[in-house]
């Protein structure tokens, strides 16, 4: 067994180049490490539920968990918190239900039954099925079809398969095509647009909204704002559609395919100069023309306000957060500060970034997660004055810093504001109790 933690620094990990990312660095290539850290293993804005919460973003729909006993308690002990729970219904396979596929002619049945125990019809039922049913090579498809016929109401998949993490569609891009499946054609309006990306809204301070109003768009629809089903399907009216999570990219591809809706791609940066040059190209693109100044200046003013005030202080940056890791890490080393390691999942989207990490910080220690030898990791190991990240703040007990993982949405401008504010908030707090 190894003697210590496994990490790489971005000087080293920079030369071998992205086909060259070490074993450690890849979940699937050996054993997996289920740390504390690890434990809400699933995208920002889809806290302690996956696929599973992910699938409920449709307003007034249920789902149907159709799964072995372990995945049903699972789910169970998950659904209290948002009163989610009267949404979650369940169909347990047992050891025969796995070993001839019978269930498959139950899960019609089921999806009638929980549709007539409710007082209302719901607007659609999420089918949940696991990777039992990836096993057997189930067409859900045609499962759903023939639970819409029965039930009444439309059906959809939501994959949970575990095994796919690692593939070309894993659950949370499948699942986001999923929501978005109901949609029907309406006639287009010029002043609507649609925001991707996130199963919860944009912070009410986000500039992107007051920025596309100034170019006319006054319908800016978010799935997790939807108050109904009618004003979700109203979001067949835009005219084109804003991804801002990579992981969206093929639910918008299918709503281009499907309604015609065409879209262009942000990213959540939290470096000042690439923001406000993202938004210059948005602008062109859509042929408008974009007054950021008092966003970035407001920006701009809490960075140097954070310097000012703690000085080019150490971070310690995680990966569960609100943003890459790489990005943001490269973030605070161009703006001055310091960041001894990261832990974060390497891959060919981010890699860019790595290899710019290493020109300005080639010792920064890079560890996953997902290594079992990050049981070896001591509390405090390498010293940092504050932390980003719940994992992070995982490591690093004592040490003050932010989750940066909360359901309001940080983006643009409002973001870099909103995090050097929070983190000014806790470090002061924390002199004042020296």
């Amino acid at each position: 067994m190894a003697d210590r933690y496994y990490f790489i620094s971005a000087g080293e990990l920079a030369a071998k180049g992205a086909d060259n990312i070490p074993d450690e660095l890849i979940g699937n290539k050996h054993l997996i490490y289920s740390s504390p850290a690890t434990l809400a293993f699933n995208s920002p804005g889809a806290q302690g539920f996956g696929v599973k919460r992910a699938g409920l973003a449709v307003p007034d729909s249920v789902m149907l968990l159709v799964a072995p006993r372990c995945c049903g308690r699972n789910t169970s002990a998950l659904a209290a918190p948002g009163n989610l729970g009267e949404r979650f219904f369940y169909l347990l396979l047992d050891d025969t239900d796995i070993v001839t596929g019978r269930h498959l002619v139950r899960i019609p049945e089921a999806v009638a039954e929980v549709c007539k125990s409710l007082p209302a019809p719901p607007s659609a039922v999420m089918i949940c099925i696991t990777c039992v049913d990836a096993l057997l090579g189930t067409d859900m498809e045609r499962v759903c079809r023939k639970c819409t016929e029965k039930a009444g109401v439309p059906v959809e998949p939501c994959y949970m398969y575990a095994l796919t993490r690692e593939g070309r569609l894993p659950p949370m891009v499948q699942v986001r095509k999923s929501v978005y499946s109901l949609l029907k054609p309406l006639p287009k309006r010029s002043d609507a647009v649609n925001v991707l990306g996130f199963f919860t809204a944009l912070s009410e301070e986000c500039e992107l909204r007051f920025l596309l109003k100034q170019a006319g768009v006054n319908k800016i629809r978010e799935l997790a704002l939807c108050a109904d089903f009618n004003e979700y399907l109203e979001m067949a009216e835009a005219n084109f559609n804003i991804v801002l999570n990579q992981e969206a990219r093929y639910a918008a591809a299918d709503l281009e395919k499907r309604l015609g809706i065409p879209s262009v791609e942000l990213t959540r940066l939290y470096q000042l100069d690439k923001v406000q040059r993202q938004y210059l190209l948005f602008a062109a693109a859509i042929g408008v023309q974009f007054d950021d100044k008092v966003y970035y200046n407001e920006a701009a003013a809490a960075v140097e306000n954070f310097m000012k005030s703690h000085g080019n202080i150490s971070i310690s940056v995680g990966e569960w957060l609100n943003g890459d890791p790489f990005e943001l890490t490269l973030a605070l080393l161009r703006y001055g500060f310091k960041v001894p390691e990261i832990f974060g999942t390497v891959g060919e989207g981010n890699f860019v970034w790595v290899k710019k990490i290493a020109q300005l910080s080639p010792e920064t220690r890079i560890s996953s997660n997902l290594s079992p030898t990050m049981m070896l990791y001591k509390d405090n190991e390498i010293p940092c004055d504050a932390f980003i990240g719940k994992d992070a703040g995982y490591y690093h007990p004592g040490v003050p810093g932010v989750n940066w993982n909360g359901e309001s949405q940080p983006f643009g401008y409002a973001g870099i504001k909103a995090l050097f504010t929070e983190l000014d908030t806790v470090l002061t707090a924390g002199k004042e109790k020296k």
